[in-house]
């Protein structure tokens, strides 16, 4: 569905996230900092493949979760990190269950439950610049079937002020701004990953490390902000 066909109601809470999003921004920039850097505030030493900021961010009421970190150079693809951002078993709708699966990995279960809902590729100013959503071993998820996982997007909050009240505000609206296209990112996972079951039949499509980003898109904020405003008029 194209933003100009959405609901009314659905956009005027699209650009109350823009705001806030633009709102984080001009916080920061009087400081002279972005978003990445409040993040590895206090870090440390910035390595690869860490998780950031240590222990990663976790609301105990809205079990929503992310953290950020970056792959070696060559793989990065023009970014200079991203967020995984993630909704906990017990943040979730009562009625959902992980997909059918008998393979011989062990996905989390119970209270560990956990479903990657997107991610969030940033430069090296620390702006977005594309989201994306990855196979299933990449995060070490349990699987929820697509419909499912896009019930998850907006139970995905993070309410409290540690370790940044700007990131945690900033992670929250740019999952509500760009709702719809992470719902199509989401439905073409799926399409993505029984296409490759479809192709490699011998292998777990989940664990196959051949399959790695599942769909992609770039981003603009501004844009974004600017196509539903004029949705609106």
């Amino acid at each position: 569905m194209k933003i100009r066909e959405l609901p009314r109601g659905e956009l005027e809470k699209m650009l109350e996230a823009g705001d806030e999003i633009l709102e984080c921004y001009r916080l920061l920039a009087k400081t002279g900092d972005n978003i990445v850097g409040e993040v590895l505030r206090g870090e440390g030493t910035f390595y690869e493949w860490n998780h950031y900021p240590k222990g990663d961010v976790y609301d105990h009421e809205t079990h929503a979760q992310y953290f950020y970190h970056a792959h070696p150079t060559e793989l990065r693809g023009g970014e200079h990190g991203h967020f995984h951002t993630f909704l906990r078993a017990k943040g979730m709708p009562a009625d959902v269950r992980p997909v059918p699966y008998d393979g011989d990995v062990e996905w989390p279960s119970g209270e560990d439950a956990l479903s990657h809902l997107i991610g969030i590729s940033m430069d090296k100013r620390g702006f977005p610049i594309r989201l994306f959503t990855t196979n299933r071993w990449v995060t070490g998820e349990t699987w929820y079937a697509a419909e499912d996982v896009i019930r998850m997007i907006e139970r995905f909050e993070i309410d409290h002020a540690r370790p940044s009240l700007p990131v945690n505000r900033w992670i929250t609206a740019m999952l509500c701004l760009f709702r719809p296209q992470i719902i199509a990112l989401i439905a073409e996972r799926d399409r993505g990953v029984d296409a490759w079951r479809a192709k490699h039949p011998d292998k777990d499509v989940f664990e196959d490390r051949d399959l790695e980003l599942t769909s992609e898109l770039p981003i603009s904020v501004e844009e974004q902000i600017a196509e539903v405003r004029a949705a609106l008029a």
